[in-house]
């Protein structure tokens, strides 16, 4: 009445506050957040630096695994790692004399390899459906039967036709072979354009074991959450300044009536 004046206030229920967690346990959560955040991010960052290497693919010979200009991130093996099926990054300087090649691994020391029976390509006696190459079968290819040395790789383009590959240096002393010490990297994912991992080709899993995916996706998932953690912890401040001042507002005296 009159001169009386009254207080407006939020609702509470229990006595617990609807706000973000306040004063000091908040700043210390919020700290804990961002430090955990940054160990996560800049940790997953140097991990994928010691262990990957980015190449760019510049020709068309990897099609349609990976096109032409195609980023690529490579995990760094050695080459007693590599494995049937795997796209592997080597040098050769009887192939070519100014950088790295991509091409994809068919055959291994010991294995026999020829092409092309219906248009398939044969190891170890095996016809392999090559489910990775455009429209699954091989054109324009002839390889005749090659036993691959101890210690080498006979690889291929996933573009039968115009890629430089093994079956274009047939004629060389080691049959277009290339030593597994040449081989650099194994190429995990196709990064730009996005296409994400490259799927290991059941094709070759007959003959023997396929190589395991690196922990590329380890990596981006710890990069992620560290970024997450960072913005969300450095955001409590302002998070928490908002709700002080809104709570503020809810509490001001109302003008008498």
């Amino acid at each position: 009445m009159g001169g009386e004046s009254t207080t407006r206030t939020a609702p509470h229920s229990g006595g617990t506050s609807t706000g973000p967690v306040s004063g000091r346990t908040g700043q210390r959560l919020s700290g804990l957040a961002v430090a955990l955040g940054l160990v996560l991010f800049l940790g997953g960052f140097a991990w994928g630096a010691v262990l990957y290497r980015p190449y760019t693919v510049p020709t068309g010979s990897m099609t349609p695994t990976i096109e032409v200009g195609a980023r690529v991130l490579a995990q760094r093996v050695d080459g007693d790692e590599v494995r049937r099926g795997d796209v592997v990054v080597f040098t050769d300087k009887t192939w070519v004399s100014n950088g790295p090649v991509v091409k994809r691994v068919v055959a291994v020391g010991g294995d026999t390899v020829s092409c092309c029976t219906d248009g398939k390509l044969t190891v170890n006696g095996k016809e392999l459906d090559e489910t990775y190459l455009k429209g699954g079968v091989v054109e324009d290819k002839s390889i005749p039967t090659v036993k691959v040395p101890k210690g080498r790789l006979f690889l291929l383009g996933d573009e039968r036709q115009g890629s430089l590959d093994s079956s274009v240096h047939l004629t060389d002393a080691a049959q277009g072979t290339v030593a597994s010490s040449a081989v650099t990297a194994r190429v995990d994912a196709v990064v730009w354009p996005m296409k994400g991992m490259l799927e290991r080709p059941a094709a070759f899993e007959p003959l023997g074991a396929l190589s395991s995916p690196g922990p590329l996706r380890t990596i981006v998932v710890l990069i992620v959450a560290g970024g997450v953690l960072v913005l969300g912890g450095g955001a409590y401040g302002p998070v928490a300044k908002l709700f002080s001042r809104r709570s503020r507002v809810r509490t001001e005296p109302v003008g008498a009536r």
